[in-house]
């Protein structure tokens, strides 16, 4: 092959994955079939001469195949093109043919996968965590369904103690209902256990991340949010500015218009009109999201510097669903600016902006 500039589209599902190669005058020089595994892959791209550069879509396979390709080619780009909508006839080659095209063109937005060795595995002890926790919930409440479906209130989180267990095991009919209600407290002791296993592993390896200390400064932030933000954010140097992370934890509001433009005389003018707003971005990390809307939820009810800050938008007229809002990107840019500064949490500069 010609040393120049190529660009390679890959389909990738279990078995095999569809590469389709592209020159920078468009034309399509290679085409191929390869098994989805770490013999073939790296194979195919050494081959190649010139800067080759690589996409494909966000999938289960994603993080491995970055951390394959990334120490042989000039760049990859794994992108996330699921609200996309596609017409006509699709199959692996088009969708492999479409993303080398789109990459040549500089038309994909990248979706972050760079990780140090500690960083991915602080990721993989938040996913660990993260999933037990909604696995214990999910079982928490198909206990109390149980119950309920039998008019039996279950307020509070009594019906799940080990200690009154057989009094409430005792209200229930005997026979399937029993087993079925004995079966779920036995898994759910499983899954409570493994959990705080998961959570220990976590916060042990959370602390030896420069991060912990700074971040563990910001009020309202406490040892398993600041672990899942270290786990699941990274770094911050991803974020260029807050508004980056606004819109990563879905804090960013949408706005729409058109018809910016009018003429005065032969002059085009900006029209002094005020762009329609849409809400929150849909496309967002939604475990970042629910960590700074807990931690802001928290900093609103409890007395604080948070607390007073809060309550002057309140002053001012703000809706409060706005100044809950605004109190949460506020923490959010709190932390950006924590962790890339490295200086800890200061309430005497709470109403600077934070960068």
């Amino acid at each position: 092959m010609k040393r120049t500039t190529k660009y390679a589209g890959l389909d990738v599902h279990q078995a095999t994955t569809v590469a389709v190669v592209r020159e920078e005058t468009g034309r399509v020089i290679a085409r191929a079939i390869v098994p989805t595994d770490a013999t073939a892959l790296p194979t195919f791209f050494r081959g190649m001469r010139g800067r080759v550069e690589v996409a494909y879509e966000e999938g289960t396979q994603a993080q491995w195949l970055h951390d394959l390709l990334a120490p042989l080619v000039a760049r990859v780009v794994v992108c996330d093109r699921r609200e996309v909508r596609r017409r006509g006839n699709k199959s692996d080659w088009r969708d492999a043919e479409e993303l080398a095209a789109l990459l040549q063109r500089g038309a994909l937005r990248p979706v972050y996968h760079d990780s140090a060795p500690r960083g991915a595995e602080l990721k993989e002890l938040a996913r660990t965590y993260v999933t037990l926790v909604e696995d214990a919930t999910r079982v928490m409440t198909r206990v109390k369904a149980l119950y309920r479906a039998r008019a039996i209130s279950t307020k509070g989180r009594a019906v799940y103690q080990p200690r009154q267990r057989a009094a409430w095991l005792a209200k229930l009919p005997a026979g399937a209902v029993g087993f079925r209600a004995t079966t779920l407290y036995r898994e759910l002791e499983v899954l409570l256990a493994l959990r705080a296993t998961a959570k220990a592993a976590l916060l042990s390896a959370a602390r030896r991340d420069p991060a912990w200390a700074v971040l563990q400064t910001i009020p309202f932030l406490g040892p398993v949010r600041v672990a899942l933000l270290l786990g699941i954010v990274q770094t911050p140097w991803r974020f260029r500015t807050k508004r980056n992370l606004w819109a990563y934890a879905g804090l960013a509001v949408v706005t729409r218009t058109t018809a910016e433009y009018t003429l005065e005389g032969l002059t085009p003018v900006h029209r002094r009109r005020a762009p329609l707003t849409r809400g929150l971005n849909r496309n967002h990390h939604r475990l970042v999201k629910a960590l700074f809307k807990s931690a802001a939820t928290a900093a609103a009810a409890r007395p604080g510097a948070l607390h007073d800050w809060y309550q002057q938008r309140l002053a001012r007229g703000m809706r409060e669903e706005l100044a809950r809002l605004t109190l949460t990107r506020k923490l959010a840019a709190l932390t950006l600016h924590v962790w890339k500064t490295g200086d800890a949490y200061d309430p005497a500069k709470l109403t600077r902006p934070a960068g």
